[in-house]
């Protein structure tokens, strides 16, 4: 069935296909890049930026100064995050434990939730700075967590969500 001119025949196809596309290509990059593509700006549009202001880094808040203006109301968006699997309502546990009162509250203390045992890592009590950390990322901090989270990257959007989850309890 296969013999050497259904070989030579293949492989003439596959060249043929293969110098059609090289030729397309060659032909797209005529007919579409200008000649003057690497040419200098003609003109500048004022916009009002200057450009060193661009090159200077920007400072970072940290959480504490994050904390001291957040905004409760910002963090009821972010809390749609959460809701999930949390409630904020005292004794109601869904997937995790209630959140009602997690700022200073005993970590791994909610009566009828069985916790992986992982949490006992981050430390004693939840205070604001170690709720930041752990939902920055939460198997960062504590390995071996069951706590299914990518985390919240943003420094701001942790600190609404740690007052927003203070103002409802």
């Amino acid at each position: 069935m296969f013999d050497t001119m259904v070989i030579t025949k293949a492989a003439t196809a596959v060249c043929a296909t293969l110098l059609v596309f090289l030729l397309g290509n060659w032909a797209a990059t005529i007919i579409y890049v200008p000649r003057n593509a690497d040419a200098p700006q003609a003109f500048v549009i004022d916009t009002g930026v200057d450009e060193a202001d661009d090159d200077e880094p920007v400072e970072e808040l940290t959480f504490e100064e994050a904390f001291e203006v957040a905004d409760a109301g910002a963090g009821a968006s972010v809390w749609s995050q959460c809701r999930a699997c949390h409630a904020l309502e005292d004794g109601r546990n869904g997937v995790g434990p209630h959140l009602y009162g997690i700022v200073d509250r005993e970590i791994e203390s909610v009566d009828g939730f069985n916790y992986s045992g992982a949490l006992g890592q981050a430390g004693d009590v939840w205070t604001p700075e170690i709720l930041s950390a752990f939902l920055e990322s939460p198997s960062g901090v504590t390995p071996g967590t069951s706590m299914n989270f990518r985390g919240l990257s943003s420094v701001e959007d942790r600190a609404n969500l740690i007052a927003y989850m203070e103002s409802e309890s």
